[in-house]
């Protein structure tokens, strides 16, 4: 495992990173970016295999945003790691610039065009499909939100996923309970949500999803070779790590401007350890 502190400090800097880009742009979906931060930077900068001046490398481990609105921090993971200049990211949103609202291939080192949701889950299914025919180790990993589970291609995938024994997926939820419009055992009661992955046969696993060690030593600990798919319950806060953000469902899409960004970054920067 990494240094836990290089790691925390890390996703610090991814935060303040969006946080500037999302102002910058005037648009962003700053809640779900947030609480999405500790995950990949689990995932990138510990778990997978992957080479940033190589991002079609035969033998990386393959990662798909499914809930591709939050794409901010995953955009700021590659600029940090090298797949296209951290420049880049003042062209956010901007006209003719590659890096949009949400994932598109036009960006190294993003594997799949996401943001219609429900659809990145079967899209692994087929990739982890291939890699076992092919006899090859890679491992995907799948990024969900919890809003998403109402998406009924979700479970389409859960059981061929499971009927294929596919050991080397494992899909991760970003279970913050917030979606755009609402709680989302509101909107679409999703609880007991380990039981009804486990139902669809798949190992479950549940962990602090804002806490970097706790992640990456669950990661680590999933015998990716075993006969049925993984799913990891990362339990989450909305807008973490920004006071006024977290746990408010109106930071699923927003953009803090004057006061609210000096008081985000100033909330973020306390962190560093």
């Amino acid at each position: 495992m990494k240094d836990i502190t290089e790691l925390k400090n890390k996703a610090t800097d991814i935060r303040i990173s969006l946080i500037k880009m999302i102002n910058h742009a005037k648009t962003g979906h700053t809640g779900g970016a947030l609480s999405s931060t500790d995950i990949l930077v689990s995932l990138f900068y510990n778990t997978m295999k992957h080479d940033p001046k190589n991002p079609k490398w035969d033998e990386r481990d393959y990662f798909l945003l499914s809930k591709g609105h939050s794409v901010e921090p995953y955009l700021c993971v590659l600029a940090d790691m090298g797949y296209f200049p951290k420049e880049e990211l003042e062209t956010f949103s901007a006209y003719k610039s590659r890096l949009i609202g949400h994932p598109t291939r036009k960006v190294p080192g993003i594997e799949m065009n996401t943001g219609a949701l429900g659809h990145a889950l079967s899209v692994s299914v087929g990739m982890a499909i291939a890699q076992k025919k092919l006899n090859k180790p890679n491992r995907v990993f799948t990024l969900m939100g919890d809003g998403e589970q109402a998406e009924g291609s979700i479970w389409e995938a859960a059981m061929a996923a499971s009927h294929y024994k596919l050991g080397n997926l494992l899909g991760i939820v970003d279970r913050n309970y917030l979606q755009i419009s609402g709680n989302t055992e509101d909107v679409m009661s999703l609880d007991n949500l380990a039981s009804k992955w486990e139902s669809f046969g798949w190992d479950v696993l549940e962990v602090a999803g804002n806490d970097i060690e706790a992640l990456c030593t669950t990661l680590d600990s999933v015998d990716y070779t075993k006969a049925k798919p993984t799913m990891l319950i990362a339990r989450t806060t909305k807008g973490k790590g920004v006071s006024f953000m977290e746990n408010q469902a109106k930071w699923h899409h927003g953009v803090p401007k004057g006061e609210e960004l000096e008081t985000a970054l100033k909330d973020l920067e306390s962190a560093y350890i």
